[in-house]
């Protein structure tokens, strides 16, 4: 699992992905979700929105990547 950090408390879902290179534009981030192919936590998530925070744990085709704090 690859860590990508943040700076600060909290991140959306969707600049998360951006951030992790999972995926080029919100417009794709949208796509994936409406399609119910990212997971936090081991649940599905279909909010861009969502707010994440450090220790989240986020699942893209297979690709695992965790929120720590910069």
């Amino acid at each position: 699992m690859r860590e990508v950090g943040i700076q600060d408390d909290t991140i959306r879902l969707g600049q998360l992905l951006k951030l992790a290179g999972l995926v080029e534009h919100g417009a794709e981030a949208k796509a994936l979700l409406e399609e119910e192919q990212v997971e936090v936590n081991g649940a599905v998530e279909t909010r861009r929105g969502k707010q994440l925070a450090p220790g989240d744990e986020i699942v893209l085709g297979g690709e695992a990547v965790r929120v720590v704090r910069d």
